[in-house]
């Protein structure tokens, strides 16, 4: 595929701050022995690929305003772009020397994605999408959403919620009735690399609850442009704000959406 220049940017940047987050990751495992662990190391490891991205980010588009997990919110004087960045999606796993982890970026456009990057540096996948260009990965090969229609035949994937919120007795009661209706259900721990997966047509189906904006962002546009569906729980379009996510072929997505409705 032939990137464009802003996407460019976005995979330059996302792969620096991936090479740093490969060298930490690679200390990960000497230190799950210490007494204190490593998780102190780990957080810093997120605010270091954060500020990688930030910074390759903010050199090549001075204007544009930021979206960041760790950092929050930037103003920008463009009035119209906006980078939405996870430095390191997954970071149980990666704390945990689990090799499912992303760096994860998405460019805003007046209120809509139009760019996303998801890469992950130990497997070395590269997931990009833009626009009306399509989603590929290692700009070798465009993906297309999966083609099972019936839910019996899908695998699908969700996230557990493990901080005790409101929302753990509702996801629960949604796993116990999805189960036995599907061919099996994943969880990953990274929704940015469900969303690329799913892209891929290595899921076929995603639900997720209690999702942050830099949590959908970049999957979003990656389903839609691998033509896939898209929606929040009561089948509204897809949107980084309202922090559900519904996705798969528009079979599954309804079939899906119609089982989680069914669930109170």
């Amino acid at each position: 595929m032939a990137r464009s220049a802003i996407l460019n940017v976005m995979v330059s940047a996302a792969i620096k701050a991936g090479r740093s987050l490969t060298k930490d990751f690679a200390e990960v495992e000497n230190l799950q022995v210490s007494r204190k662990g490593p998780a102190d190391f780990v957080s810093k490891a997120d605010l270091r690929a954060e500020q990688i991205v930030f910074d390759e980010l903010k050199k090549a588009r001075p204007t544009y305003a930021f979206l960041m997990e760790e950092g929050g919110e930037v103003t920008g004087t463009d009035g119209q772009h906006r980078w939405i960045i996870d430095p390191l999606d997954g970071t149980t796993n990666f704390l945990h020397s689990i090799p499912l982890f992303a760096v994860a970026i998405a460019l805003e456009r007046a209120n809509e994605i139009v760019a996303s990057v998801i890469y992950n540096p130990v497997l070395d996948e590269l997931y990009t999408a833009e626009k009306g260009g399509g989603t590929w990965v290692n700009d070798r090969r465009r993906l297309r959403i999966g083609g099972r229609r019936h839910l019996a035949d899908a695998v699908v994937c969700t996230g557990i919620k493990t901080q005790g919120t409101a929302n753990d007795s509702l996801q629960l009661r949604q796993l116990a009735a999805i189960n036995p209706a599907v061919a099996g259900i994943r969880r990953s721990g990274s929704i940015s690399m469900d969303l690329a997966w799913l892209a891929a047509g290595r899921y076929d189906a995603v639900w997720e609850a209690g999702l942050a904006p830099w949590d959908v962002a970049p999957g979003l546009l990656m389903v839609k442009e691998a033509g896939g569906t898209i929606s929040d729980f009561a089948g509204s379009p897809g949107s980084v704000w309202n922090g559900q996510v519904v996705a798969g072929n528009e079979a599954l997505h309804a079939a899906l959406l119609k089982q989680l409705r069914r669930i109170q």
